[in-house]
């Protein structure tokens, strides 16, 4: 076996887990809806579902835009400011960040934190599946 890692290295997508600090509407469910659905149209991806849910008056907000080319989730605590997501997206077309792009607009955190992980990377230059 050649130990070369190949010059252009595949990977099945893209997997970003982003943490939002200090950000506003966190409880406001048609925000969140509509964040959402332009960070979908923003990244290049096709939406297949959206589905959230509302935990009551001041309380957060729980969801997953489910993509052809895979997802973006949201979890939301208002009371501390803080908001998990998650993006995650396969294909050459998608662009995540577009996607967090409009989502710093519309949650407008005061900072953010952003690990990046490629999702089946593969190094294999002789690969049967």
């Amino acid at each position: 076996m050649d130990d070369k890692i190949p010059s252009s290295p595949r990977y099945s997508g893209q997997h970003w887990l982003v943490e939002f600090h200090q950000a506003i509407r966190l409880d406001d469910l048609a925000h969140i809806e509509h964040a959402l659905s332009a960070a979908v149209n923003a990244s290049g991806a096709r939406l297949l579902k959206l589905e959230l849910h509302h935990f009551g008056e001041g309380m957060g907000v729980a969801g997953v835009a489910l993509l052809a080319e895979s997802h973006i989730s949201i979890h939301t605590w208002p009371e501390h400011g803080y908001a998990a997501l998650d993006i995650f997206m396969c294909g050459a077309h998608t662009h995540p960040q577009a996607s967090l792009d409009v989502l710093l607009v519309e949650l407008q955190p005061k900072s953010c934190e952003v690990k990046k992980f490629l999702r089946g990377y593969s190094v294999g230059l002789d690969e049967k599946n």
